[in-house]
């Protein structure tokens, strides 16, 4: 759906990468590399959302880092129409917001990175039923046509492994 709102598939990636995690900062040559586009493509991109206000920029040595202006007035509708194309609002309404004794539910993956995929990789902290989360799993898996892998660990489990696990990028979804 969002390709035919906007036809520039670089435009795409690069406001996946910095509206999905706002935590994501990039400089050209980093994003020519994750993308596999030609930096031509990507600068002329950057300019144009620059210029809108959508991303700001900062130097920092001889590169010229980008990120996500969180101050533009259309920001969170921005990243309230990424969360619904990539499908996390249909995950975290249909199973996360399902699952009872969930405390906490990170994104993790490709996704954190802000980079288009068609799975979904989520770690879950809580005691949870594993038998109703694979059969809440296998029904968002249908309707919103992605694979969903997963973690489970208990809250104590997770304090344990916390700096190892959340060293990647990473959203919270829940909690």
């Amino acid at each position: 759906m969002l390709e035919t709102l906007i036809t520039s598939k670089t435009r795409i990636k690069l406001l996946l990468k910095f509206f999905l995690n706002i935590q994501n900062r990039g400089y050209l040559k980093k994003l020519e590399v994750e993308f596999a586009d030609s930096s031509n493509g990507i600068r002329l991109e950057l300019n144009k959302l620059e210029e809108a206000g959508l991303l700001r920029s900062s130097l920092e040595g001889n590169k010229k880092y980008f990120e996500a202006n969180t101050s533009n007035p259309i920001y969170q509708e921005i990243h309230s129409l990424l969360r619904k194309h990539t499908g996390l609002d249909q995950l975290v309404e249909k199973v996360l917001n399902q699952i009872g004794e969930l405390q906490t539910a990170y994104l993790t993956g490709s996704l954190a990175c802000g980079l288009q995929s068609d799975q979904i990789e989520i770690l879950l902290i809580g005691d949870l039923n594993q038998a109703y989360l694979d059969e809440l799993i296998v029904k968002a898996e249908k309707l919103m046509a992605k694979k969903i892998t997963y973690q489970v660990f208990s809250a104590f489990e997770f304090q344990i492994k916390k700096e190892q696990l959340l060293a990647q990028p990473h959203i919270l979804l829940f909690g």
